[in-house]
């Protein structure tokens, strides 16, 4: 599973990261110790109506008020701001969000809570690595896992938006934008840390994943089988991680004893 992650990054270096045509919602501070229900920076794609970015404003629902040109439908990449842990359009209240911060990549255009957002609500979710807690005997280690080159990771995500039924139809937080992580069998090079891993996204398939053209179950499924392993750096870190209470840069660095790559 994915159960905390970094994202350190500021929102301008995302913005050129993943080529975002806009940033929307509110900032998000830097985090060496992301955990569920916490709100993060992730990457969406729709199709709008109007002269792409400056169309007009767009709804939770998707579709664009204000200006309108009659040009052809243009397709807006954002930098949005959302909760981790997915919060069905039919869920009753907001906390079954702390159940749905990953999805199976075997099973997610087949669960109820994921299969819609599967062909309709991809996302990229940024991050600087993440961690797992490796089993040794009666001990959990957490290790961080990051991309040799460090450069950002970009976990593969599904989100919706949740009308709050306590609030009023024009208020500012009347709909919720939250998004899960899909998570997969992790390879034999990091199955000794953990069985799952994040579903990783390359970025020569960051425009496929996010294309709101593709609808087609079939379709989503051959990109969900294209989705290469990763290769990933591990380092084992301060047991300080343990706790959400702790943020800080020192999270990620090797913990005393330990080898530095």
């Amino acid at each position: 599973m994915c159960g905390r992650y970094v994202m350190a990054k500021a929102t301008s270096d995302l913005v050129a990261a993943f080529a975002a045509d806009q940033a929307v919602g509110e900032d998000v501070a830097p985090s060496w110790n992301v955990a569920p229900t916490d709100n993060v920076r992730i990457v969406t794609e729709r199709v709008h109506r109007g002269s792409g970015a400056a169309g007009g404003t767009v709804t939770a629902g998707g579709s664009s008020e204000g200006a309108d040109d009659g040009g052809p439908p243009a397709a807006v990449r954002r930098l949005a701001t959302a909760k981790w842990g997915l919060v069905p359009v039919w869920a009753k209240d907001s906390k079954i969000g702390a159940r749905m911060i990953n999805a199976r990549r075997e099973t997610v255009l087949e669960k109820p809570a994921f299969r819609k957002a599967a062909v309709k609500r991809r996302a990229l979710v940024p991050a600087d690595g993440y961690y797992e807690w490796e089993k040794s005997g009666g001990t959990k280690i957490p290790t961080y896992l990051y991309s040799p080159s460090e450069g950002p990771l970009a976990f593969a995500g599904l989100y919706e938006f949740w009308p709050d039924p306590s609030l009023p139809e024009d208020h500012d937080h009347k709909w919720l934008l939250s998004f899960t992580i899909i998570t997969t069998a992790a390879s034999d090079a990091l199955g000794h840390i953990h069985d799952r891993t994040p579903l990783i996204v390359p970025p020569d398939l960051y425009a496929d994943w996010l294309d709101p053209q593709l609808t087609e179950t079939s379709g989503v499924q051959q990109l969900l089988d294209a989705i290469p392993e990763p290769v990933l750096t591990p380092r084992v870190v301060s047991s300080e991680v343990n706790s959400v209470r702790n943020n800080g840069p020192e999270l990620i660095l090797p913990a005393d004893g330990a080898s530095a790559e």
